[in-house]
């Protein structure tokens, strides 16, 4: 649902040890693009859920014997035992809930000791803070909710300073910039029109400050 969904997760997947049958949550996982790669690319078993798009749409994009289990749940009400993934991925979701200084403690607690946790998340290059303001080519197109897209630094001590994981990857994407825009001018061909006006905000930013970051840890 969001910008270049499988690109974003191939590069997180780099920083993940997935393997045949290990259990995965993957957290805010849309229609089902992201559950499919996880499934299909590493032979895990997956459980996708997401809030806002029904299970039964879902699974409907997933061919039966794919291994997926999509289901609704809210990201701080989840319907799992505690202990029982291998690992949780969550792809262009995070920003919606995960920056509440408590979260980490609660998502954290479906995982099993050593289980890891990735995510990929719209990021700045500098936090609004240090600019002392939204930009406003940011501001006119997603307003407030840029003050929860942030460094790959704040992350990476917003989760190090918890002392529940040990960070194994924080870093701003290279490219991130560019493949959401090529990502962004793809739909507006298919369209043929420019949409939210995610593609103006992106062609005017120029990789100043809008990119993904790409974390990853272990819980202890």
């Amino acid at each position: 649902m969001g910008p270049n969904p499988l690109w974003l997760l191939e590069d997180l997947a780099r920083e993940l040890d997935l393997r045949p049958g290990m259990r995965v949550l993957d957290l805010g996982s849309g229609k089902g693009a992201t559950a499919v790669f996880l499934a299909k690319e590493y032979g895990v078993q997956v459980w996708a859920a997401d809030l806002w798009v029904d299970p039964t749409e879902a699974a409907a994009y997933i061919a039966p014997q794919a291994g997926v289990v999509t289901l609704k749940a809210e990201a701080h009400t989840l319907p799992f035992a505690k202990g029982f993934f291998d690992a949780i991925v969550c792809v262009d979701a995070y920003e919606y809930f995960g920056t509440a200084d408590n979260y980490l403690t609660y998502i954290t607690s479906f995982l099993k000791p050593g289980g890891q946790f990735g995510v990929a998340t719209p990021a700045m290059t500098k936090e609004v803070r240090e600019l002392g303001l939204i930009p406003e080519h940011i501001k006119n197109v997603v307003g407030w909710e840029a003050l929860a897209w942030h460094t790959a630094d704040w992350w990476r001590f917003q989760w190090e300073i918890t002392e529940l994981v040990d960070v194994t990857a924080a870093r701003l994407q290279q490219n991130g910039w560019s493949d959401w825009l090529r990502w962004s001018r793809a739909v507006a061909e298919y369209r043929d029109e420019r949409r939210d006006g995610s593609l103006d905000m992106l062609e005017t930013d120029q990789g100043e400050y809008l990119t993904f970051a790409i974390l990853a840890a272990r819980k202890r």
